[in-house]
């Protein structure tokens, strides 16, 4: 039975709310996942993807909602975490009226959840969204937003390699070692940028090879590798940066880099991966801390909708600060004797815990 026809699909996820979302007419089909507002509006991008099923598409949301949450609290940031996801291939599928109908649901949660650009969805887009709901970043610079906030993810990634290369190797530099990008797309392509302007040595694939031929054209010193063959080479660094769910128990044992640290949401298969990385001496950037560089930009834009607007520096000030707290995670994690990822997970749940004694659930239309 479909999850749109039932109602006891879900178990107790931990989740303060899931919306079910459908307009016939266009043929929206999307799922808001709100796990936490005790920090502030839960704020996550919208997914536009062609899951397998329905249930692939909410177990994504749940998890990624999750993974928000925990993104902002470790960023410092007034703002819980949400994530929506739109069922379809957005080729085909994405329309004016869709979009228009995805910004109404967006609206009736009174500003519990904003949303903003993710995979399958683009700057564009948030301004058609943004027609229907005020509730809405990511939009363009023309429209009086902060434009593609894959500028800062990249941006934040490059801070957290640097934590990494200084907790492993004693300095706050790519110079010299081998970086294995996954994933060249948005975020991927610009992180390349920032690692060869650093004196790193780049290793990149996609599924795409027309990204591929972009990023060579645009840096010809890049090497190509397949994209079974790259995690397994002999590297520095892997940077998954594609779709998550990269670092398998299989994949594991078979890494070669000293660190693992990359843009892309979710990269552990499941509970557990950080152990095996743990146990194998291998450093993770746990992904949320790391690539929380875009949620800081969309952020700003929403936080200071009010108060002047958008501005570039003082999100990427911000961003900056990823360093420092990679770092504070590596060390919480040796001291404690845990993954940094469990490490991580203890700073963002206290920050939570802290604020939402006093602040408890956002209610609609309430700051």
């Amino acid at each position: 039975m479909s999850v749109f026809e039932r109602t006891d699909h879900l178990q107790d996820a931990g989740h303060e709310q899931v919306i079910f979302c459908q307009d016939r007419a266009s043929g929206l089909k999307a799922i808001i996942a709100i796990w936490s507002t005790a920090l502030g509006p839960a704020l996550g991008g919208t997914r536009f993807y062609p899951y397998a099923s329905e249930d692939d598409a909410l177990r994504d949301v749940l998890q990624l909602s999750r993974a928000m949450a925990y993104k902002a609290a470790c960023a410092g940031l007034d703002l819980g975490g949400g994530k929506a996801v739109i069922l379809g291939e957005p080729t085909r599928d994405k329309t004016e009226a869709l979009l228009r109908a995805y910004g109404r649901f967006v609206e009736s949660l009174g500003g519990r959840y904003y949303t903003a650009c993710d995979i399958g969805t683009y700057v564009q887009d948030m301004d058609v969204i943004a027609r229907e709901t005020r509730f809405v970043t990511g939009r363009s610079v023309e429209q009086g937003g902060a434009g593609d906030s894959a500028v800062l993810t990249a941006f934040g990634v490059f801070q957290a390699m640097r934590a990494a290369a200084e907790h492993t190797w004693g300095a706050p530099s790519l110079a010299g070692r081998r970086v294995g990008v996954e994933g060249v797309g948005k975020v991927g392509g610009q992180l390349v940028r920032h690692l060869l302007e650093d004196g790193a040595r780049v290793v990149v694939s996609d599924v795409s090879a027309a990204a591929v031929e972009r990023l060579v054209a645009a840096h010809p010193s890049v090497e190509v590798a397949g994209v079974a063959e790259l995690p397994t080479l002999d590297l520095d660094v892997y940077a998954p940066c594609a779709l998550g769910g990269s670092l398998t128990d299989e994949l594991v044992p078979q890494l070669r880099a000293a660190v693992v640290c990359g843009a892309a949401n979710n990269q552990l298969q499941h509970p557990g991966v950080e152990k095996a990385l743990a146990d194998r001496g291998v450093l993770y950037a746990p992904d949320y801390v790391a690539n929380a560089g875009g949620v800081i930009q969309v952020g700003d834009e929403a936080v200071h909708a009010s108060r002047g607007g958008f501005r570039f520096e003082r999100a990427q000030a911000a961003a900056a600060r990823i360093y420092d707290t990679s770092l504070e995670v590596f060390r919480l994690a040796d001291r404690e004797g845990v993954p940094p990822a469990v490490a991580a997970d203890r700073l963002a749940e206290r920050r939570m815990a802290d604020v939402s004694r006093l602040r408890g659930v956002l209610l609609p239309g309430r700051p």
